[in-house]
């Protein structure tokens, strides 16, 4: 992906997200420019009681207490209804963020969605998606700040112009120094995420092959690496946190040095007469804000160029789909009922007769291997077995069709009809689909196979029982109940394996496929899922992986694969006899399972 693809159109990406709740965006910018402009009223009380000092009573300290008081209540109402409005339009602008890079994954091809490791993902949903909602946030302040700088160069400009011109010197120069530092920032900001990413990414993956490390002896390796990630990430995060505090740091002492100056210039023009007290003390209040908008207005810079940062990690994760769609309009749901999820229902279009892949081709960039020229038929009831040896493209030929894997040549038709997008396509109630390496989430046995549909018991046991499933159910005190755990590990293999076979019965597809049960199913258990299937979905297609004789036996059609191509296809007992291929595949699990 290209570096200019890549760069994010921060401010036209943040006027998406204000955008979507304009209202609640119009409310934060009157709430807290009201904040900053409060202040307004207690300086022209402060003013009015020093210039009042040497007059008749009546404005007196008690007098000025009461406004006070009842300025900090004001203010503190509306700051109050401020931070719960913030909340709820910041709640909705990240949550618009999260949802349409979640719709953007599920568009793209599986096989080929997310190229960055399970701990960088979560770092870009959560993190990257915070740092651009506090961004966002502070735009509103910038608002009030603006408005402040305003009304105080008006009123100030109106007692001395020379000492106004020096209250706003300090956040010219500000401003100057933040934009200098701007290539900075965002270098080091990007290598600060990208150190965190490493470091998310192997916690995860060693989380999820402690088995494998243990069997390996790699402890020590394994530790030594993470030790240097972590190395790594703090230089990173130490570079882009000294960076940001000595911007803190100068924009600050920046706005101290010129309060020093002013404070100096103003006793001057008080000692000589031309500056009253009343008007002093306006100038020292003013200070106090104007400075704090100094410093607010320098970070702001910085956490805007940093924003650009995150919008780029997230936009890369839209697999070059336009930037704008971050802020794409959307319902969130988020008040009323949740919409109803209706089940699938098989149309009369959606009824299988015929199948037809033809010279379906792709290859994986890295190395080249892949699927090339892959013909087929599938027709309504019949069994195909797609086998070959390690690595001849099986798996591959199943994403082609499903269209987990983009084409880069050939076509599918459903019926006769073209089939443009398959990934949308072949889904339930056409498809349904169990890979090699199936996925649980960290929910219930139940929750796991009704993904979220309202299925009745009743189904779900048909579904256990085609996937010989229902011994192990029954062995489960709480049955559908049962907690599986992350990924499934409260589970043997062999049951995640019949529990997603039960998920794909479940959803009473058309066409099954089926990628190598027998990764995890002992020849007996495969066997008897094998005669339930024919048993219980009478008419069922299927389109399956495997090599082993239960299923190559039972097939209408073997499709035999070698080096990506598909290079006989028969019967058994056609295949055992006309393909030298095939034959040394059928001897080699026949020594097997013997």
């Amino acid at each position: 992906m290209t570096a200019d693809r890549r760069r994010a159109p921060t401010g036209r990406l943040m006027w998406g997200l204000v955008r979507y709740a304009p209202w609640r965006y119009t409310a934060n910018i009157v709430l807290w420019a009201s904040m900053w402009l409060l202040p307004v009223i207690p300086a022209f009380i402060t003013r009015e009681f020093f210039n009042r000092l040497d007059a008749e009573p009546g404005f007196n300290a008690v007098t000025l207490m009461a406004l006070m008081i009842g300025y900090g209540l004001a203010r503190l109402t509306v700051m109050a209804v401020g931070m719960i409005n913030d909340i709820l339009f910041a709640f909705r602008a990240s949550s618009l963020l999260r949802r349409n890079m979640l719709r953007r994954l599920y568009e793209m091809p599986g096989a080929v969605a997310v190229h960055e490791s399970p701990g960088d993902m979560i770092s870009r949903y959560r993190d990257d998606v915070d740092h651009v909602e506090e961004a966002l946030s502070w735009t509103v302040d910038m608002v009030g700040t603006f408005l402040l700088a305003i009304v105080a160069a008006v009123i100030l400009l109106s007692i001395d112009p020379v000492l106004t011109i020096l209250v706003f010197a300090p956040l010219v120069i500000v401003v100057a120094a933040a934009e200098r530092m701007s290539g900075r920032i965002r270098r080091y900001r990007t290598a600060a995420r990208e150190a965190t990413g490493g470091i998310t990414g192997m916690l995860g993956e060693t989380f999820g092959s402690v088995q494998s490390i243990r069997v390996a002896g790699a402890e020590a390796s394994t530790l030594a690496h993470f030790r240097r990630l972590n190395d790594g990430r703090r230089r990173e995060m130490v570079r882009d946190r000294v960076l940001t505090a000595t911007l803190e740091s100068v924009f600050w002492n920046t706005v101290n040095i010129g309060v020093g100056l002013i404070l100096i210039l103003g006793a001057s023009s008080m000692a000589d007469g031309t500056l009253g007290i009343g008007d002093f003390a306006l100038f020292v209040y003013f200070l106090d804000f104007v400075t704090d908008a100094g410093y607010f207005v320098g970070l702001f810079i910085a956490k805007f160029k940093q924003a650009g940062v995150s919008f780029d990690r997230m936009i890369d994760l839209l697999g070059g789909a336009d930037p704008m769609r971050l802020v794409d309009r959307v319902d969130l749901h988020l008040t009323g009922d949740l919409p109803h999820l209706e089940p699938e229902r098989v149309t009369a279009g959606d009824v299988l007769e015929e199948v037809v892949a033809d010279g379906l081709t792709f290859s994986y960039p890295d190395t080249g291997s892949g699927v090339f020229d892959a013909s087929f038929r599938l027709r309504r009831g019949t069994f195909t077995v797609v086998t070959g040896k390690v690595g001849s493209g099986k798996t591959t030929l199943l994403r082609s069709l499903l269209g987990l894997v983009p084409l880069q040549a050939g076509s599918i038709t459903w019926n006769g009809e073209p089939v443009v997008q398959p990934d949308d396509f072949f889904v339930p109630p056409r498809s349904a689909y169990v890979p090699q390496v199936p996925r649980l989430f960290s929910l219930s046995l139940g929750d796991n196979l009704r993904l979220g549909r309202g299925d009745d018991n009743d189904r779900l046991n048909q579904a256990i029982r085609a996937a010989a499933f229902e011994e192990d159910l029954a062995a489960m005190p709480e049955g559908l109940d049962t907690m599986v755990g992350p990924l499934g590990v409260r589970l043997s293999g062999g049951q995640v394996q019949r529990t997603a076979t039960a998920r794909m019965f479940a959803r009473n597809a058309e066409l099954l496929v089926i990628d190598d049960l027998s990764s995890a199913l002992d020849v007996e258990t495969e066997r008897t899922l094998w005669r339930r299937l024919f048993a219980e979905h009478a008419g069922a297609t299927a389109l399956v992986v495997s090599h082993r004789k239960p299923a190559l036996l039972r097939a209408d059609t073997i499709l035999v694969m070698d080096e990506g191509r598909i290079v006989a296809r028969g019967s058994y007992a056609e295949l055992v006899a006309t393909s030298p291929v095939f034959r040394q595949l059928a001897n080699e699990v026949e020594a097997a399972e013997s």
